[in-house]
């Protein structure tokens, strides 16, 4: 029986690639001349760090820009509060959002069992697996959520036929 599964999990290579490239750009940019700005990852949290609120808002928009063109859906970041760190520094976490959370992956059931269509969807752990008859099928549930639900950033992938 054909089936495939929901997920909403970031490539953490490209976030890597794009974290390292806001660094460069940072370091090389006039305004940030002499400060202490730059962005540290560990496993799934990025921390922003800058000598003031406004630089700090320039750091994340120099990683949000990066992230974007490397194809990387910033729907993924969860923006923390800002911090002081002695002195005039200041620091944010940004993590790194990973799995389908269990409202989301209610939702996502019922809007397939609300449209009727013959196929059936069941949470597993971080995804939803959503199994039919066809393959038609499936592909008219990928188009369904993809319309229906815009606040995730879903990816569709273990397609088995």
């Amino acid at each position: 029986m054909p089936s495939f599964d929901v997920v909403s999990e970031a490539n953490m290579v490209e976030v890597k690639n794009a974290l390292e490239q806001s660094n460069k750009e940072i370091s090389t940019r006039f305004d940030f001349k002499g400060s202490d700005a730059r962005v540290e990852q560990k496993e799934r949290d990025l921390t922003a760090y800058a000598d003031s609120d406004f630089q700090l808002s320039q750091v994340r928009d120099v990683l949000t820009n990066k992230l974007t063109k490397r194809s990387v859906d910033v729907r993924f970041l969860d923006i923390g509060k800002i911090e002081k760190i002695g002195g005039d520094k200041v620091k944010q976490v940004i993590k790194i959002k990973n799995g389908i959370e269990s409202e989301a992956a209610k939702k996502i059931v019922r809007i397939i069992k609300d449209s009727k269509m013959k196929v059936q969807a069941s949470i597993q752990g971080e995804a939803v697996r959503i199994t039919g008859a066809k393959r038609d099928d499936l592909q008219a549930a990928m188009a369904l959520l993809r319309k229906e639900v815009a606040d995730l950033p879903l990816e569709f992938n273990n397609f088995r036929d």
